[in-house]
């Protein structure tokens, strides 16, 4: 199963910006998409999931991202508002199901967020 994250960019402090993620292959079902980031020089951190329709996310970007996804297109977006430069980092989407050789765990390849004036 291979996942495509597009969407990153630069953005001013206190813009906006949509992250998408399509995962292609022998799916038979999701379980979990999700989405992580790493910034410079520190270690990998969850943002955001979604299962079974229910959401969570970190503490710091709560109230202002939002994930959703789209099961009929194997999507999953993460909609980024308010961004302060903190939010800078590489952004990869993650998703855990079942394919046509067993359970997976894949990730995206990560698309870059850059929040700078």
């Amino acid at each position: 199963v291979q996942l495509q994250a597009s969407g990153g960019g630069l953005v001013q402090p206190g813009g906006s910006l949509r992250l998408s993620c399509a995962a292609s292959g022998s799916i038979f079902s999701i379980n979990v998409m999700g989405w992580y980031r790493q910034a410079p020089g520190k270690e990998r951190e969850w943002v955001a999931t979604t299962s079974g329709g229910n959401t969570n996310y970190a503490d710091s970007v709560k109230g202002r991202f939002t994930i959703s996804n789209d099961n009929a297109k194997n999507m999953v977006y993460l909609q980024m508002n308010s961004l302060k430069p903190e939010d800078t980092a590489v952004y990869y989407c993650n998703v855990r199901g079942l394919g046509s050789k067993g359970p997976f765990g894949s990730w995206g390849q990560g698309t870059q967020v850059t929040v700078s004036s």
